[in-house]
């Protein structure tokens, strides 16, 4: 899967899966869910039991170098 633009990101819906949020950050989707289990994913998730999901608005704010509000 390709890096999608910030402007794709933008239209994304409020959460994305794991899949669908590692390109965006460079990294393949085992990369992204080892950080997350490690609690150093560098973007906001939620669980759902098993599954993970990456919140878009903090993408977009890493993405842009917006500070966080964290």
């Amino acid at each position: 899967m390709s890096a999608p633009t910030l402007a794709e990101i933008r239209q994304w819906p409020a959460t994305v899966s794991v899949v669908q949020a590692a390109p965006a950050l460079g990294c393949s989707k085992s990369q992204l869910y080892e950080l997350i289990k490690r609690g150093e994913a560098p973007v906001k998730t939620l669980s759902f039991g098993r599954r993970y999901v990456v919140i878009t608005a903090d993408l977009v704010r890493l993405l842009s170098g917006e500070e966080s509000n964290a």
